[in-house]
């Protein structure tokens, strides 16, 4: 059984232990076990501690429940068992994690205060950090209004303590959420505000804490899954979202807070030219489409089958000269592009010409490697045989001279 020495102080940095197991793996790898522990294992959303171990390495830290202890994986060399070890945390990590860990309890408690809302799930991941919260009809404004609580909370600088009850002592006190745990609980209260059962590392006030902000939230699995970070996360994604508000507002020559209005009017104003090339686009697939049709001489039956392969040209582009030709009468339109990943068709024809063109286009694109379909009068399709392109349309025009 490990003594677990961050249950009654997280901010205990180095400290003496024994080694009462070591477990060598390879290259300089081994697991060790120690009569006593400050580092914080993985589990409860919150990853563990790193340090170093005497003179290794600790990468990771695993609870190991069956034995009760802590399994310290560590690189480097490990003392022999019975030999006493000066042990290290990291402080950047640890301070890091007591942050994001105290900041959900005050979020996920501010979300019960006004919303009477669980938090059914939390993850620490490396970024940021997300809470899962049984919140109906969420928006911006009440999520909002949970962040300024418990940024109020924080700023009050509460105590925050740590203290042990028996399962039967936790069933007569107003926690947060129950514990499936028997025996004896520890439990982490924030002072007049929170009060839950947890075995992570917390800070010794709420001040510590610093700074929380909600980063996005979004509907997941029937709740509301909110990411935000805590902190110094919280300082680092300011500055980050500070420099692209600079950078963005830098482009427009204006003010940082105008950036937001001004990327506004410049979608508006992009609309309304694509809006203006559409046309212009369509204009100028008529005036193609009247010269193709033109240059093409018609068959004895009056069908013009019209093939050409127009570099540089993406679906949408030949599709839309397609219509402007088959809206002439008995037309059949075979044509293609490229550029150096795929090949691109778009086969139709006129409601008086003759044809599957959807046919045409699966048997062409098996020749492309790759897929297409569509109706008897249109289809689309494309793939990676680049190279094929030309004979894969001469191949269906002697299909279509078949009919």
């Amino acid at each position: 059984m490990t003594e677990r020495l961050y249950y009654t102080d997280s901010h205990l940095l180095e400290f003496e232990a024994r080694i009462v197991a070591v477990t060598p793996r390879t290259s300089g790898w081994a697991t060790v076990t120690l009569d006593r522990t400050a580092f914080y294992p993985t589990g409860g959303g919150q990853p563990s501690d790193t340090g170093m171990l005497g003179n290794a390495r600790v990468l990771e830290c695993i609870d190991d429940e069956e034995a009760g202890g802590v399994l310290h994986i560590v690189r480097g060399l490990v003392a022999e068992v019975g030999a006493t070890v000066v042990c290290h945390i990291d402080w950047e990590r640890r301070l890091d994690h007591i942050q994001q860990h105290t900041g959900q309890h005050i979020l996920s408690q501010s979300f019960i205060e006004l919303f009477k809302a669980e938090t059914r799930g939390f993850r620490m991941m490396e970024q940021a950090s997300e809470i899962d919260v049984a919140l109906d009809n969420p928006t911006d404004e009440r999520i909002e209004r949970a962040v300024e609580l418990a940024n109020q909370v924080i700023w009050e600088d509460r105590a925050v303590h740590a203290r042990e009850v028996t399962s039967q002592e936790a069933a007569q006190l107003p926690l947060r959420k129950e514990s499936a745990r028997q025996g004896l609980l520890r439990l982490i209260e924030i002072e007049g505000f929170d009060l839950t059962p947890c075995g992570g590392t917390h800070a010794a006030r709420t001040g510590e804490v610093g700074l929380i902000a909600v980063r996005s939230w979004e509907r997941a699995k029937g709740l509301t899954r909110i990411e935000f970070v805590a902190g110094q996360r919280a300082h680092l994604d300011y500055r980050r979202a500070n420099e692209t508000a600079r950078e963005v507002a830098a482009q427009f020559s204006v003010a940082r807070d105008e950036a937001a209005s001004s990327v506004a009017r410049l979608f508006e104003e992009n609309k309304q030219l694509l809006r203006r090339v559409r046309t212009l686009e369509e204009i100028a697939a008529r005036v193609e489409a009247e010269d193709l049709i033109k240059a093409t001489v018609p068959r004895a039956d009056g069908i013009r089958l019209i093939k050409s392969v127009l570099e540089g040209r993406d679906a949408e582009s030949l599709k839309r000269l397609a219509l402007a030709l088959i809206a002439h009468t008995q037309v059949i339109a075979l044509l293609g592009s490229r550029d150096e990943e795929s090949a691109r068709l778009v086969f139709a024809r006129s409601v008086d010409a003759v044809g599957d063109m959807s046919l045409l286009m699966r048997e062409a694109c098996v020749q492309l490697e790759g897929r297409g379909g569509g109706r008897p009068e249109m289809a689309q399709g494309g793939g990676h045989a680049v190279e094929k392109l030309e004979a894969v349309i001469e191949e269906a025009a002697l299909k279509i001279h078949a009919l």
